[in-house]
């Protein structure tokens, strides 16, 4: 079977596919015949060096794909059922823990960039129904990230304004979720061409941060008083302007370091709007299966830029670098 292995000197131009022997399941495990893929941020930057990983790491952490065979002790799942992976194989249910969150899927265990491969009964989850595996692949980890921001921690109600920032996986996904659930939704994008897709997706609003640079501050004019929801993923350079874009009252979801791993706080600010911050890092299975099952309700289907081969992931990596892409880019295999 071909898997691909993160090994020194690691970088993007050394991603290399190999044969290995396939595995046979143990008890409580299934192999599972991996059919596809989707990048994201935490792939790259385990893909390039910036994280470091044991050598020989199997990377990414999104996966879907059909079951094969079965170990003694499993009742969960049968051959042929479709499925996809969690990003936190360990953490079921409640609220996360250190123990619960230590092992990452394509990070500190191997991921699903691999034929087959046998993972716990437990660290899976159904597919939505009628989707592709590249379909499912995009949802462990930007779809559940987004999920988790608006419905879990933001209580995110009908008639609730959000902000989204960008037209990559996590945002395209916030927006679809949002706008399914009745809110209105304003959007951040540097090109026209963007905007134009993120209003056909259902954004009410959108700004060009290009030509606005103080975008948090118009966006606060614009929804009289500042927005419900923000969903944060620069870091340092958009931080300033979630804070003004939001309403007194108001959450943020800390979701991404785009633009760099620290910002700086005006804590007075903060203080007066009284925010609501929640550092987001994904979900549990638990939440994968409620947004599984709301999709099946609600028809959202994944933006999908663009596929790559297995053996292309490296190229795969090098055109999410440019920024080009609108939604999740895919891996089949």
């Amino acid at each position: 079977m071909r898997v691909v292995s993160i090994n020194k000197p690691v970088s993007l131009d050394t991603i290399t596919v190999t044969d290995a022997l396939e595995p046979t399941p143990g008890r409580g495990e299934i192999l599972v015949r991996w059919r596809a893929s989707s990048l994201n941020y935490h792939d790259y930057l385990v893909a390039n060096g910036s994280l470091a990983v044991e050598d020989g790491r199997i990377p990414m952490s999104d996966g879907a794909g059909d079951v094969i065979a079965t170990g003694e002790g499993v009742s969960k799942w049968q051959v042929g059922d479709k499925v996809m992976s969690t990003f936190f194989p360990n953490w079921l249910e409640g609220q996360a823990t250190k123990a619960k969150t230590r092992a990452v899927t394509g990070d500190t265990v191997n991921g699903c960039a691999v034929e087959k491969s046998c993972v716990s009964q437990d660290s899976l989850t159904a597919i939505p129904l009628n989707y592709s595996y590249a379909e499912a692949a995009t949802l462990p980890c930007a779809a559940l990230t987004a999920w988790r921001a608006l419905i879990v921690e933001g209580r995110l109600q009908a008639g609730d304004t959000v902000l989204i920032e960008g037209s990559g996986g996590v945002s395209v996904f916030a927006l679809q979720i949002a706008k399914a659930a009745g809110a209105y939704i304003y959007a951040t994008t540097s090109s026209d061409h963007k905007a134009e897709r993120l209003t056909q997706l259902g954004a009410d609003k959108v700004i060009n941060y290009k030509n606005d640079p103080k975008w948090g501050a118009t966006i606060n004019k614009l929804s009289d008083g500042g927005v419900d929801h923000v969903l944060d993923i620069g870091g340092h350079a958009t931080l300033a302007s979630s804070i003004n874009a939001a309403r007194v009252g108001g959450h943020i979801s800390l979701i991404g370091v785009l633009g760099g791993f620290t910002a700086e706080l005006m804590l007075p600010k903060m203080f007066s709007k009284q925010l609501r911050m929640t550092g987001i890092s994904v979900g549990s299975a638990d939440m994968q299966n409620a947004m599984v099952k709301a999709i099946n309700t609600s028809g959202i289907r994944p933006v999908i830029d663009r596929s790559f081969g297995l053996e292309e992931l490296g190229a795969a990596f090098r055109y999410q670098e440019t920024g080009q892409h609108f939604g999740k880019i895919v891996i089949e295999y």
